[in-house]
């Protein structure tokens, strides 16, 4: 099976470098028309530029490709919005959204300004929640559409310095699981990349010779399956270094303790056999939770 986007359209957010760059050049390369937005900031998020989006546009048209630069910051909503309709304008449909845009502004905690941890929020998460928001009346009126969230590891399971960064990062998860859900009747597949590679926005947490066996572009191939027109939906695909895993939130079997006054005591006493993950699941949606212990409580009801 080739993996094949001729007649698509696909924004990429973030694509003046990095990893965002691979993303446009690959599905470009693979017949996408592609919307090459970067607001071509620091890595911090401070200034603008449109030079290195242009440059990728370049790089994509030299190759016999189509496509157009937009210097949109994602956090300006308005902004993205007329970034959707200049795409719409321009070939009249928005098939692909890979939500790839990002800043670091590292730091433990105890030494992070509110305001850092607020910005690292507002382009990661809320850059993804205007992005999407545009362009889900596009693709569900079209009944076709395949979104991809960058999470990360930091965002699954931690990394010091990276509270602002991971909390964001996570977010993005649960914005995929409901958005999943909500979109499944439109063939709205939304999926999550965590990556590792050496971008711009690593470079520092890597030694340089780990640097070397992490490039961007290893992370292509899961970006593409996630975007292709037989993608997964809910899926979180990891990647680096030409290696491929998949993480699950999952829910362990439990057990169940009831409402008496020992109940914390009992908990704490049985957390060992709570955590225990023999038979854990990755719930359809968020009411599996509550099934499960209804269904607990009901049967030890049952049996008294």
């Amino acid at each position: 099976m080739t993996i094949d986007f001729k007649g698509r359209v696909a924004i990429v957010t973030g694509a003046g470098g990095g990893l965002g760059r691979e993303h446009a050049l690959a599905l470009a390369a693979r017949g996408a028309k592609v919307v090459v937005n970067d607001l071509g900031g620091a890595r911090d998020g401070s200034g603008s530029s449109l030079t290195a989006a242009q440059a990728v546009v370049e790089e994509i048209r030299a190759a016999g490709g189509e496509a157009i630069a937009n210097g949109a910051s994602v956090t300006d909503f308005a902004a993205v919005q007329a970034m959707v309709a200049e795409t719409i304008a321009q070939w009249g449909r928005v098939d692909i959204l890979i939500n790839n845009a990002g800043i670091l502004r590292d730091k433990s905690f105890a030494k992070m300004e509110i305001d850092d941890f607020k910005l690292v929020m507002d382009v990661h998460l809320m850059g993804a929640v205007h992005c999407c928001k545009a362009v889900w009346p596009v693709m569900t009126e079209q009944k076709y559409g395949r979104i991809v969230m960058t999470t990360s590891s930091s965002g699954l399971y931690g990394n010091f310095g990276q509270s602002n960064y991971g909390a964001a990062k996570l977010a993005l998860v649960g914005l995929m699981q409901t958005l999943s859900l909500e979109g499944a009747k439109y063939d709205i597949r939304v999926n999550s990349l965590a990556p590792t590679a050496a971008t711009r926005m690593t470079e520092s947490l890597f030694p340089a010779e780990f640097l070397q066996a992490l490039k961007a572009s290893d992370v292509v191939p899961a970006m593409l399956v996630l975007a292709a027109q037989d993608a997964p939906t809910r899926a979180i695909l990891c990647a680096g270094a030409g290696s491929f895993e998949a993480a699950n939130i999952t829910l362990t079997p439990g057990i169940w303790v009831g409402r008496g006054q020992d109940a914390p005591e009992q908990l704490a006493a049985r957390l060992a056999e709570v955590r225990q993950r023999e038979g854990e699941t990755v719930p359809e949606s968020g009411t599996a939770q509550g099934h499960l212990e209804l269904s607990k409580a009901m049967s030890k009801m049952q049996k008294n």
